[in-house]
């Protein structure tokens, strides 16, 4: 009996599908020559020029370094985030710290800076445009869910949204639709990525993973996804037992069982080869409609002591430079989802896969902010009869507002430097292919006059290209309207004089002939 995803069966946004409307013809025939002019005058004058983005979290900068938004520091800021713990109605109540009487509100104000460039502050307007019509969903543990909060949370501040579906316990899957622009957003809970069977207190004391299997729960929706935000770690460090292919591959802290200890970084890597594969095969391949992936790496705690003591993460500034380094088992978990997604994007790369898949390195910022955790505040004023010996912290998540407010301000740069991509690509394959063929010919007619005709593939290439901006413009004196077809190239400031009535049904004759896409080899 297979799996169902809890949202299975719920109503999801399209995307916009681009219609080409019908051009009248005789405005084609007034602005051709424009765009031919303006066309040739682009590709015969320059070599077109490959323009290579960078795939990781940063971005091209003026002198044409590259910008890592992984290296920097915390700045203090003015400013103070978006929203507030009061402002905000879907966040969680165990990361409301300000609304939970956190009595220091340093940690509100600050911000990364990385290296030798600038972070942008979060646009929600931007974000909203960008993912219009779209499905987002965000895949994993608890951390998943606390960045969503903190998307929704930024999101709200120019448009509201509606939580229109919930399913399971503490609400593990939830949806949300932006109404103006049609947007849904979504959370999954599966700690592992793959099936498992979570521990429990009336089952066994240790998780059952089966590595080479993707949890339903969310695999079965992949088809009415449009962007997916994995974030996985935590949950892998509780004892478990791996399944592959049907047999016992080993276990973690299970000395209770005749299993091979074998740790839990094997598991964890199979996990995300397991989940990215299975995108990539049921989307990015046949007959999928593509997706956008991101992988969130390990986001560090930060408890000094036991868990419940009073002082477990009391910090109240980020670290400073060089005081706390990325080590250890914080450093192998961000290393293995690294190569997970690098050997992802390889692969893809391989089948020509329509998926695009970027890893959301915040390891590093998020280790340089112990004071960004709940701590005994995921409780509302935990000392309010006093300071008790023992007292339940949270040294794990964040606060919202707080510092995973920088991961979607990085998530929302690598977006729009997608898109940028897919503009430079688009834009490289036209005049690659315009620079090798000739799509139109020109020929002189016995009067001197000059007779273009195009190919209807030059045509289509401008218009699918994204070329095209629709103008409507009424006729004089009369209710109807044509629609024209428009290039920036056509609107530059360039006149073709011509003998009064000579382009068309003069009368004169002149030789007939076809036009296509002419290679010059």
């Amino acid at each position: 009996m297979g799996v169902t995803s809890p949202l299975k069966g719920h109503s999801y946004p399209h995307s916009l599908v681009k219609k080409l409307l019908p051009c009248s013809l005789y405005p084609l025939y007034v602005l051709l020559p424009m765009a031919l002019f303006s066309f040739c005058l682009h590709v015969f004058s320059s070599t077109p020029s490959l323009i290579h983005l960078p795939s990781s979290n940063g971005e091209l900068i003026r002198n044409g370094r590259f910008c890592n938004y992984n290296n920097g520091r915390w700045v203090h800021d003015k400013m103070g985030p978006l929203y507030n713990g009061s402002t905000c109605g879907t966040i969680k109540d165990g990361q409301n710290c300000f609304s939970h009487g956190r009595p220091d509100l340093d940690y509100l104000y600050w911000r990364w800076k990385p290296r030798r460039c600038r972070l942008p502050r979060f646009d929600p307007g931007s974000f909203l445009a960008l993912l219009s019509n779209k499905h987002i969903a965000f895949i994993g543990d608890s951390m998943a869910r606390n960045q969503l909060e903190s998307l929704l949370c930024m999101l709200a501040t120019v448009s509201e949204p509606n939580l229109v579906y919930t399913s399971g316990d503490d609400n593990k899957f939830r949806r949300w639709h932006f109404a103006s622009h049609n947007i849904a957003v979504s959370v999954y809970w599966s700690p592992f990525l793959v099936r498992g069977v979570e521990k429990s207190s009336y089952g066994p004391n240790y998780n059952e993973l089966y590595v080479d299997s993707v949890d339903e729960r969310w695999g079965a929706d992949l088809d009415h996804i449009d962007m997916i935000v994995l974030s996985i770690g935590h949950w892998f460090l509780h004892p478990a037992v791996y399944y592959e292919g049907g047999s016992i591959l080993g276990c973690h802290h299970c000395k209770a069982l005749n299993h091979t200890e074998t740790g839990f970084y094997g598991a964890m890597r199979k996990a995300v080869k397991t989940a990215l594969k299975t995108i990539i095969e049921r989307k990015g391949v046949n007959n999928g409609n593509g997706v956008d992936v991101f992988l969130t790496t390990f986001s560090p705690s930060h408890f000094e002591g036991e868990w419940d003591n009073a002082g477990a993460c009391s910090r109240t500034k980020p670290y400073r430079r060089g005081e706390r380094r990325l080590e250890g088992m914080d450093a192998e978990m961000r290393a293995i989802e690294v190569e997970e997604m690098e050997a992802a994007r390889l692969s893809a790369k391989q089948i020509n896969a329509r998926v695009r898949l970027a890893i959301l390195d915040v390891t590093k910022l998020s280790l340089l902010r112990p004071d960004g955790h709940p701590g005994p505040y995921m409780y509302a004023f935990p000392f309010a009869n006093g300071v008790h010996d023992r007292v339940q912290n949270d040294c794990v998540h964040w606060c919202l507002p707080g510092p995973i407010d920088t991961w979607n301000q990085i998530m929302l740069q690598a977006i729009k430097r997608w898109n940028a991509r897919s503009r430079i690509v688009s834009r490289n394959a036209v005049l690659k292919k315009v620079a090798a063929c000739r799509p139109f010919v020109i020929q002189k007619s016995s009067s001197g006059r000059l007779r273009i005709r195009v190919s209807d593939e030059f045509i289509r290439t401008l218009m699918e290209e994204g070329r095209v901006k629709e103008e409507t413009e009424e006729e004089s004196g009369g209710s109807n309207n044509n629609r024209l077809c428009s290039t920036p190239q056509l609107q530059k400031q360039y006149t073709q004089e011509t003998e009064a009535g000579d382009d068309i049904g003069d009368g004169e004759e002149e030789e007939e002939y076809s036009v296509v896409f002419q290679n010059e080899n």
